[in-house]
């Protein structure tokens, strides 16, 4: 047994009064996709941003079992990346590859390519002066795209 105060909130119980005595077993969170409809389970991941969503990925067997499945999740970050690589999402889409494939071959063009699209690389003179991990493999449609929106500016 344990000594925990019912007014901590690290602690898994909670609750008002006096603190008590409780067994590690009630301490330890359960997890929630043991007991919760997988629908469910796609609900909550589906709150989280790229980053965590990997994280939750690796977190567990079950949990990457969901996600992974789950094509849905991946979709709506994908979309994101749509909204600057439009051609390369649609290309992949007719392709018939899934959501989650398509995030991870475009994300990282998305990112840069946004970059280069917003000016944060306009008074850049040589290749020394592009900061790290700023660049990726630009087809030539994309660097046509760049140019584009540099010459006017």
């Amino acid at each position: 047994m344990q000594y925990v105060s019912k007014r901590n909130p690290d602690t898994c119980h909670f609750g008002e009064g006096s603190p008590t005595l409780i067994s590690s077993e009630q301490t330890c969170g359960h997890n929630f996709a043991e007991t919760l409809p997988v629908e469910m389970c796609v609900n909550i991941f589906s709150k989280l941003d790229i980053k965590s969503l990997c994280s939750a990925a690796v977190t567990c067997k079950q949990w990457n079992h969901i996600i992974e499945k789950s094509d849905h999740l991946w979709r709506n970050h994908c979309l994101t990346v749509r909204a600057v690589c439009q051609r390369e999402v649609d290309g992949d889409r007719e392709e018939g590859l899934s959501w989650k494939v398509i995030l991870v071959r475009n994300y990282q063009k998305g990112y840069v390519k946004k970059e280069w699209l917003s000016g944060r690389f306009s008074f850049i003179h040589s290749a020394e002066e592009i900061p790290d991990k700023s660049m990726c493999p630009l087809d030539a449609e994309t660097w046509g795209e760049i140019l584009e929106a540099e010459l006017e500016r």
